[in-house]
């Protein structure tokens, strides 16, 4: 920045990958030039489709960059160069809003050398006629371009426009950070006649393009064009059909997919093939459940049908309507149904909206050159790729994937085509060097790769707190076997470090194994210490049904439970026995605990660290609920984290852990009856306990100060509709009147002993926290009527 003159206006090249937050670093270079560097600065942020400039718009206002209500985008090209004359400091626009009449030459709108101009990935747009225009107007501007795939190449366009790589964030670097997932791809159904060269650069060029021009179509004539003939046999076309009805269903992660083909006609024709195995595939799946000898094997084909059976699909595909009907009609294909869909709400939903809804059932479309470039699906995890593609284009269809969501733990591109076989050469400009490491996507025999290695952590793990995993398997009694892993999972939860490494370890290894599904199921992969390891973890998560560790895990609920109730907002329970979770809106009562039974408890079971184990979830419940109603609560959960901290250290016995923790409930059941022996509500209470914190009052002033805390309650729920607005936290006059209404009623009620300094101290801790419960949702603030 301080160095524009002397680069001439080219201040440099992001180079990050796709899906990383690109429009964030954007964010964070406009707002440290204005907090670094002094001067007037005007940020023009190009992009070239309306998604992308709607989202970075958004992405601004957010943080507050800009102003909810600043006009920032202008509606045309002659309203962008307007602002251009102006100085406004953030403008948002398509560089199309820089087209002009090609009979005249582009005026030079300002000779500001403080305009920024930076571009979001603007492939093709940013070196042609609409580019010239842009930098014809903006003579001495300065540019900065932010992409995840840059066009290089021999040419290196993107570093002749726009100088020299000033960061650089490759793959690994992203996956790594957990900014995006791994992607891992694998190579599916044989190609039918297809040559290894088929990816000739020009021929690739013109799918990509796909509307040809007569050169393109004159091209296409010659022997090259037996690619296409042969990615779009109707035989081979029936193959990869058929594995994407057997593939889908059978995921381990059953998120959103994209089929990606080599044409629009071809693309209604796989949607159409697709329609027709994946029935056919539920038919053998129902066959297959019908001669299941085993409960298990029964409810698991249960499972895929009743996915297949729920599943939608759709087409995504450009069209001019009447034209394109005819011409699909001619090749016997009905395109007006796939028109319609595309036009289809559903639930005020478009066909766009319903794919991004992790929660809506169509979750497989068919496309061909839509939805393959700036469009996130965060749970999209698959990708089948059946048209050959290069460089940038590859690249940013395969990020499709790569985004971050809950329980994903990586993308899978399927390739139909053979394209990774060619990886280095189409991906020479994306790596940083010549290893594998730096590529984007890894085959998927790196996967059951990374889960061998994940289970041999298991392993060591499990030898270093004295486990032996071959002695367990090597018991032929079944019972036994189970014995030895009832005591290992209770000497995993005995201490916390422990648990939670083990936990970070095993979901590692189930994730892996889920990745891999089903594929690793056609290549007979084994691992004889697998299934003891994801038995521990079943056991840790509770989703086996282990008889002797439950019927511990229910006496141990039983006594907790008799301190549960539930108020009349109680959500239907579950119906299964012995379900003693905490749900919906109950509530925990400790006047009802019995703590002498507790402790007989712990006494004789012989899996102590088990049953502790649930009662420091139970303890964790309860010091939620407890703050929740009232915040100085807090040094509660920090004296249950010093008893837990110390026990993990090896500082304190077994026996004096678990008296430790009866104690901790024992004083907590005295605070759950405070309120009521000091005459007050639990909200009341809040507010006194805050108010008297830090002070020495007689007994007189305590009396004051309850009936201040009473008053401050009772005034603010009967004002509630007047002060408490939506959203009145973020406005600065509706949090003016709440700050008023505390120190009206503070200043008339509380004893002269707060004087002016430790008065406007509690008003502002009190407001704070008020605001604090606003902002989160939770407390009495949120719930007054």
């Amino acid at each position: 920045v301080y160095d524009r003159k002397k680069l001439n206006g080219k201040l440099g090249v992001f180079w990050h990958t796709q899906g990383s937050g690109k429009s964030y670093s954007m964010i964070m270079f406009a707002r440290k030039v204005k907090r670094k560097v002094s001067g007037n600065f005007t940020f023009l942020v190009i992009t070239d489709r309306e998604d992308l400039d709607t989202q970075i718009f958004k992405n601004f206002s957010k943080t507050e960059v800009i102003g909810a209500k600043e006009e920032c985008r202008p509606k045309n090209s002659a309203q962008l160069r307007e602002y251009l004359q102006t100085n406004k400091p953030f403008i948002f626009t398509l560089i199309h809003k820089f087209r002009y009449d090609k009979t005249k030459k582009y005026p030079v709108l300002t000779e500001r050398d403080d305009i920024f101009v930076l571009v979001d990935e603007a492939h093709r747009t940013q070196y042609k006629d609409l580019a010239e225009n842009m930098r014809t107007a903006l003579p001495n501007a300065n540019f900065v371009a932010f992409t995840g795939t840059p066009l290089l190449g021999k040419r290196r366009l993107t570093n002749q426009w726009f100088g020299d790589y000033v960061s650089e964030y490759n793959f690994a670097q992203s996956v790594e950070d957990g900014s995006t997932v791994p992607l891992f791809y694998s190579r599916r159904v044989p190609e039918v006649g297809l040559q290894n060269n088929f990816l000739d650069d020009d021929i690739v060029d013109i799918i990509k393009d796909e509307d040809l021009n007569e050169d393109e179509a004159r091209l296409l004539e010659n022997s090259s064009s037996r690619i296409l003939e042969v990615i779009k046999r109707d035989d081979r076309l029936d193959k990869v059909a058929k594995d994407i009805a057997h593939h889908f269903p059978r995921r381990g992660f059953l998120g959103k997919g994209l089929v990606v083909s080599v044409d629009k006609f071809t693309t209604v024709k796989m949607y159409d093939k697709v329609q027709h195995y994946w029935q056919e595939e539920i038919k053998e799946l129902t066959k297959e459940r019908n001669l299941a000898n085993t409960k298990e094997k029964r409810d698991e084909l249960t499972k895929i049908i009743n996915y297949m059976n729920n599943v939608d699909m759709a087409v995504v595909i450009s069209t001019n309507n009447g034209d394109d009907v005819k011409k699909f009609s001619d090749q016997g294909l009905d395109l007006q149904k796939h028109i319609d869909k595309m036009n289809s709400i559903v639930d005020g939903k478009d066909l766009e909206d319903r794919f991004k809804d992790p929660n809506d059932m169509l979750s497989l479309v068919f496309v061909c050159a839509m939805w393959l470039t700036g469009f996130d699906v965060k749970n999209l995890s698959t990708l089948y790729l059946d048209k050959p593609m290069k460089s940038h284009t590859l690249m940013q269809a395969i990020a499709r994937a790569n985004r971050v969501y809950p329980d994903k733990p990586c993308g899978i591109i399927v390739d139909y085509v053979n394209v990774f076989k060619y990886m280095k050469e189409a991906l020479r400009d994306y790596a940083t060097g010549d290893e594998e490491d730096d590529f984007p996507a890894k085959d998927m025999e790196q996967l059951m790769s990374m889960l061998n290695d994940s289970i041999s952590e298991g392993d060591t793990f499990l030898r270093n707190i004295g486990v032996d995993l071959e002695n367990i398997i090597a018991e032929e009694d079944t019972l036994d076997k189970l014995d030895k892993l009832r005591d290992a999972y209770n000497m995993i939860v005995a201490n916390d470090e422990n648990k939670e490494r083990f936990k970070v370890i095993t979901n590692t290894m189930i994730n892996l194994y889920e990745s891999s599904k089903p594929e690793i199921f056609e290549v007979h992969w084994t691992n004889k210490n697998f299934s003891p390891l994801s038995y521990l973890h079943g056991l840790l998560h509770n989703t086996i049904d282990d008889e002797k560790i439950e019927r511990a895990r229910r006496r141990m609920q039983q006594v907790l439970d008799g301190s549960v109730m539930a108020n009349q907002f109680m959500v239907k329970e579950d119906s299964a026995p012995y379900n003693y979770a905490i749900k919906g809106t109950k509530v925990i009562d400790l006047s009802k605990m019995d703590f002498e039974q507790l402790r007989n408890e712990i006494k004789r079971t012989p899996y102590k660290a088990i049953e502790i184990d649930d009662m420091k979830g139970f303890i964790e419940r309860l010091l939620k609920q407890m703050i929740n109603k009232n915040c100085t609560r807090i040094k509660f959960s920090e004296r249950y984290k010093n008893i837990i901290d110390r026990y993990n250290a090896g500082g304190t016995e077994n026996e004096d852990y678990y008296e430790q923790l009866i104690q901790l409930m024992e004083e907590l059941k005295k605070e759950s009856e405070r309120p009521m022996f000091e005459g007050l509500t639990e909200e009341e209470l809040e507010l006194y306990d805050l108010l008297i914190r830090g002070k020495k009052l007689t007994i007189k002033e305590e009396q004051q100060v309850k009936l201040a805390a009473k008053h401050l309650y009772t005034t603010i729920t009967n004002e509630r509709s007047k002060l408490l607005v939506i959203d009145w936290y973020k406005d600065e006059q509706p949090k003016a009147r709440v700050r008023h209404i505390i120190e009206v009623t503070l200043n008339n009620d509380l004893p002269m002993c707060y004087d002016r300094e430790s008065f406007n101290a509690k008003t502002d801790l009190l407001l704070n926290h008020f605001v604090d419960m606003g902002i989160q949702g939770y407390g009495w603030i949120n719930n007054v009527y």
